[in-house]
């Protein structure tokens, strides 16, 4: 069976990102792919808080070009921040009703430019953000099932709202992204951008019985705010809610870095 890897979280950290798939051997000293039959899959958040979320993006497209020569493959899924990216590019400074259900009445958040500046976001991704690069993530999947394992970006239970297989959530997904109702999209991202659900009991036992998956792997969650790890040991992948779930963000944004992680993790012993 070829290697199987997934990162998440890379937040324009073009840098980070090359020097860590150099380091594994699957890009050389120009960005290429040189990772053979391995099979690389990017859990999302590519954009916002770094300098070059564009670049990531295109580096991402190049690879999945590049992956099926040497019979590899690169896979990216949909973040909840290239969802809000899209958002502010079709919606801007609108006002939006609804934005106090998630952040309080601050005016400031009352816009998806609002938020996107909140959290994040770099006008020049915006500025460099081309009709090609909208067409390519408005047809971002959701979800993917893969030897197994559950992929998704965010840790939460919100996808169930989507579907009961991957196939009707990414169909489902993919609607929501073309949406020209901002309150509609609003509710979407919503979804999207929750988090935490697997820390409840049977939670993540439900989400995988659902969509036929023995362990659930995800992103959007760092390992040092949301799973309280030391920064000095959120290094690997942190495995949680009875051995179901799998957090990947090392929090690259946080002083942390991108972690590539090989699949299987190995179980808690």
């Amino acid at each position: 069976m070829p290697p199987l890897f997934v990162v998440s979280d890379i937040h324009g950290h073009r840098h980070e990102w090359w020097t860590t798939l150099s380091d594994a051997g699957l890009i050389d000293a120009s960005g290429d792919w040189s990772g053979g039959d391995a099979r690389l899959w990017l859990l999302g958040d590519y954009v916002d808080r770094g300098p070059d979320g564009i670049g990531v993006i295109d580096d991402i497209r190049r690879l999945t070009a590049q992956a099926p020569a040497t019979g590899g493959q690169v896979g990216a899924l949909l973040g909840n921040h290239e969802a809000l990216l899209l958002a502010v590019h079709r919606f801007g400074t609108t006002p939006v009703p609804g934005w106090e259900s998630y952040y309080g009445a601050e005016p400031r958040w009352e816009s998806f430019e609002g938020a996107w500046q909140r959290w994040g976001g770099r006008p020049t991704d915006l500025e460099r953000l081309t009709p090609d690069h909208v067409a390519w993530l408005t047809g971002l999947p959701a979800m993917a099932l893969v030897d197994g394992h559950l992929l998704m970006h965010s840790d939460t239970t919100e996808y169930l709202a989507f579907g009961s297989d991957v196939a009707s959530v990414n169909a489902t997904v993919e609607r929501h992204l073309a949406a020209s109702d901002p309150i509609e999209f609003l509710h979407f991202w919503g979804r999207l951008s929750s988090r935490g659900s697997f820390h409840a009991a049977g939670a993540a036992a439900k989400i995988l019985a659902t969509f036929g998956a023995e362990t659930l792997v995800h992103g959007h969650s760092t390992l040092m705010t949301q799973f309280r790890v030391p920064l000095d040991l959120a290094k690997t992948a942190f495995r949680y809610a009875d051995g179901r779930a799998i957090a990947v963000d090392g929090g690259v944004f946080e002083g942390g870095q991108i972690l590539l992680t090989r699949l299987p993790v190995q179980p808690l012993l």
